[in-house]
């Protein structure tokens, strides 16, 4: 979108004089931009295109809304959002230290603990353009392999991704979800995509954003951090479990819990993530075998 676009999308959208609108690129069609408003609060914005699929604005705006009444991990405060657009508060970036992981560890421990009433969400999901099913279930599990993994997987496969044989073995981690999910918890509060690009750093905290919220398994989190690498993970992780410590053999379930990100990344980016999903899903199942 241009500039003189997105300025008068935004003046539309918050009702206020938009000063000034610097793009800043985007991704999966959708714009984003840096506006300062005519009051001076400054906003990260972003601008669904033509072929932005699904924004899914509406479960970002009110997924940040929900994993703020955890009063635990900071998020950026929405400023408005409509099928097109979003406004949040600027988060001024800065590098993390070791304080800033240590407490991030902690804050997230927190927000998971303020719970959920049931995996799932009452809103429609959307994650990186794809839609994302969040009917509610009281079974960490079924709801996994239902809502998580097969359809991912058949989508993976409809577009010429992954092979029969591919889809019937993540099938195979689907139907064995009860044995390979560890004790049963309860429904954590969860950012649901939280992958080290979603996590900012700024004022020796994490915080989050372009969530996937939902009332989910806490574990997924800490998996997604792993699965492309977080800063001083082991400190995070380490702080986390001083709060609220993880199931034995959280490790070994690690890749049971990145086998649906790793299949939303077939779903966008085709053959250069299937073998990290049948290894995750290899790994999934030799963990129990």
């Amino acid at each position: 979108m241009t500039e003189p676009g997105a300025r008068l999308r935004l003046e539309q959208l918050l009702r206020t004089p938009v000063r000034e609108c610097r793009g800043l690129g985007g991704a999966h069609g959708v714009s984003h931009v840096r506006a300062t408003l005519a009051d001076g609060r400054v906003l990260f914005a972003k601008l669904a295109g033509r072929g932005a699929g699904e924004a899914g604005f509406e479960a970002e705006a009110r997924g940040l809304g929900w994993l703020a009444e955890a009063e635990a991990v900071p998020v950026p405060e929405v400023a408005g959002w409509d099928a097109t657009a979003l406004a949040i508060a600027w988060v001024p970036e800065e590098a993390p230290d070791g304080r800033a992981a240590e407490q991030f560890g902690r804050d997230l421990a927190r927000m998971h603990m303020s719970g959920a009433p049931a995996f799932g969400a009452p809103w429609r999901g959307v994650i990186a353009g794809l839609p994302l099913g969040n009917d509610t279930s009281q079974s960490w599990p079924e709801w996994y392999a239902q809502l998580r993994l097969l359809p991912y997987a058949r989508r993976a496969a409809d577009d010429g991704w992954l092979t029969p044989a591919d889809v019937r073995l993540v099938e195979t981690v689907a139907e064995r979800a009860a044995d390979l999910a560890g004790p049963a918890e309860p429904p954590s509060r969860i950012h649901g995509d939280c992958w080290s690009g979603n996590v900012l750093w700024s004022g020796g905290r994490g915080w989050l954003v372009d969530p996937a919220a939902h009332g989910g398994h806490r574990e997924t989190d800490l998996a997604t951090l792993a699965l492309f690498g977080a800063p001083m993970q082991d400190r995070l992780f380490a702080s986390y479990q001083e709060v609220e410590p993880l199931a034995a053999g959280w490790r070994g379930r690690i890749p049971l819990h990145q086998l649906h990100p790793l299949l939303v990344h077939v779903c966008l980016f085709g053959a250069s993530y299937r073998s990290a999903a049948l290894d995750a899903a290899r790994a999934a199942l030799a963990s129990i075998d």
